[in-house]
């Protein structure tokens, strides 16, 4: 990648040597807070030029996603339009990822399906709420919590989700009506009313399909254009490259097109997206309260009635958004803060809430669009909403005549790669235990989403806390029985610890001295002090000894501070083998905590 793309975060602070420490280090703030400022002034006609490029690409996918997607949501399609607007805006002031691009999503809108009952109402509520709640955690620097969903968890509430969404499609690709939208239910009818299906829907949305699939090979399978190549060559080679990467606009585009050319002639065989309200949505506060046709629902009431969506969504869309940032940053080299990524997708979401948007988060799909047309700053993004703008302006006259099972088509081509199919036989290979959560959250998100995330993540936090509780001790023979505890030293491992001890020292005939090698251990706690001085007591009775090698110095200090009685510690493992075979009379030292050397200690006694 040559040095005019790879632009953010190589840019130079803003007056480098010239302004004084103080204005340095507001300055510094100044970018940390607003990271546009790194990159502005330092901005190129050359990265005009590629921003340009991939902000076209961008917007020419996401209109049609975005139709698509609201569908998904269970909303009016121009919903999805008011939602892949405003993180583009906010993600140019705020942003640390070149490549990341906010926006409506496969995954966000299945989840704003499952919460919000098909009301905008409760969508554009979510979203506010969500925005919040993600706003407190990137003040609140909370984006480690993200770390203990694991990545089995995320593989398989991503498999499943692609399995739910695709086949939520199937209806609108064969010009079904009246399928519930509950998975197993949608299974159950899809397949008793196939007898149904729209011979005119089928075609179209199996051709569009097609298309899109041919389209996508013909980019994955076009080669690198080169400055010494002839005119004609790389224009040609640009064309290609254009139309194969706005493939959803062109399918969509030809399908609408098919449609028009039915509805002249007075028949029509396809089942339509149908009238979209023209125009920019209005700028108006989140709604607190609903009116349905039979009452008026209350803030505290459509609260409860979303009840963990307001966890989930938040965390969902802050795992996809980062993940995204991350894995795009570690291709291009250049790397992200993952706390101002949760300030930029919050404030998005809470200021899209104010033009009707429901939640959104980082998409995958797009951001690759963005990063393989050499996009060199979120300024990209710019040129996306103002597309997006321009579309609920001018174009939902014609957004009229897109047929659903076009639609259909990018969605399931879309979401087909979230299904990993590979991830089962590279566990089996890594980890067999790491199935066990993969399998939990797969096929749990079938039956209620929540469900499928919270009890995949309890299994992998159980695992976890399994590891913690219940360590290895290693064991060897030698002059002396030496246990080696394989981690970290916790609480719950004292009483496993102790009974490993008991059995390979104390058990013996006669009782034996041991060597308990602590070089892996670097923090102990209260627990794990009064288990360490029962052990010595039960020691001291049998008359053995009981030794410590390789005490970390934290450690250290804690057993002095605990005033355990004939605590022994060595250096190295010759010197307490030496020591136990010889067993001397301890020596009657006297090592006080401020004493005690910051590298070593030779002997510890109370």
């Amino acid at each position: 990648m040559s040095s005019s793309v790879k632009a953010l975060g190589q840019a130079r602070p803003l007056g480098a040597g010239l302004a004084p420490m103080t204005c340095c280090c507001s300055l510094a703030t100044l970018q940390r807070w607003l990271p546009f400022l790194a990159w502005l002034p330092h901005y190129s006609l050359q990265w005009l030029r590629m921003d340009f490029i991939a902000g076209l690409s961008v917007g020419l996918t996401v209109i049609p996603q975005a139709l698509a997607y609201a569908e998904v949501a269970g909303l009016p399609p121009q919903y999805g339009l008011y939602s892949a607007f405003m993180g583009c805006f906010v993600y140019f002031f705020l942003g640390t990822s070149r490549d990341v691009t906010l926006g409506p999503t496969a995954i966000m809108s299945l989840l704003v399906s499952s919460y919000t009952f098909h009301e905008p109402a409760y969508a554009v509520l979510l979203a506010f709420l969500s925005g919040c709640i993600q706003l407190a955690m990137g003040f609140l620097r909370l984006g480690f919590l993200l770390d203990f969903v694991s990545c089995p968890v995320i593989k398989g509430f991503t498999s499943a989700a692609a399995i739910t969404i695709g086949f939520g499609q199937i209806k609108n690709l064969l010009g079904l009506q009246n399928i519930p939208r509950q998975f197993f239910l949608q299974v159950y009818h899809t397949f008793r009313n196939i007898g149904e299906t729209r011979v005119g829907d089928a075609v179209l949305g199996l051709v569009c399909m097609l298309l899109l699939l041919l389209l996508k090979l013909m980019r994955d399978h076009t080669p690198r254009v080169h400055p010494e190549m002839p005119l004609g060559v790389r224009l040609s080679h640009g064309l290609v490259w254009t139309a194969t990467t706005a493939r959803n606009a062109l399918v969509v585009s030809f399908a609408a097109l098919v449609a028009y050319s039915f509805e002249v002639t007075g028949y029509q065989p396809f089942v339509l997206t149908g009238k979209i309200i023209k125009g920019l949505p209005s700028v108006l506060t989140p709604p607190f309260s609903a009116t349905t046709a039979n009452r008026t629902v209350s803030f505290t009431e459509m609260v409860q009635d979303m009840g963990v969506g307001l966890a989930v969504v938040p965390l969902m869309g802050l795992l996809e958004s980062i993940a995204v940032a991350k894995s795009f940053a570690s291709q291009n080299n250049y790397r992200i803060n993952a706390n101002q990524e949760l300030l930029a997708i919050g404030l998005t979401n809470t200021l899209g809430s104010f033009v009707s948007s429901y939640p959104v988060t980082g998409s995958f799909g797009r951001t690759a669009v963005n990063a393989q047309s050499g996009v060199c700053t979120p300024a990209g993004g710019l040129l996306t909403g103002a597309l997006v703008l321009l579309s609920l302006d001018y174009l939902t006259s014609l957004f009229y005549y897109i047929p659903k099972a076009a639609l259909a088509a990018v969605i399931i081509t879309a979401v087909a790669p979230l299904f990993d199919a590979k991830i089962v036989r590279t566990l089996w290979r890594v980890k067999r235990l790491d199935l066990l959560p993969l399998c939990v959250t797969f096929l749990l998100c079938f039956w209620e989403v929540q469900y499928g995330i919270l009890a995949g993540t309890l299994v992998s936090a159980l695992i976890l806390l399994h590891s913690v509780a219940r360590p290895n001790v290693q064991v060897s023979e030698g002059p002396a029985l030496v246990l080696q505890p394989a981690s970290g030293l916790h609480f719950p491992a004292v009483e496993t610890l102790r009974e490993a001890i008991e059995t390979q020292a104390l058990g013996a005939s006669p009782p034996r001295c041991a060597v308990l090698e602590c070089s892996h251990v670097c923090s102990i706690d209260y627990t794990v002090v009064l288990g360490l001085g029962e052990l010595l007591e039960d020691f001291q009775r049998r008359g053995v000894t009981l030794a410590f090698v390789g005490l970390q110095v934290p450690v250290l200090h804690v057993l002095l501070s605990a005033d355990l009685k004939g605590v022994l510690y060595f250096s190295t493992l010759e010197e307490a083998e030496k020591y136990l075979n010889q067993e001397p009379e301890p020596p009657p030292y006297n090592i006080r905590d401020d004493s005690v050397p910051e590298h070593k200690v030779a002997l510890l006694k109370a």
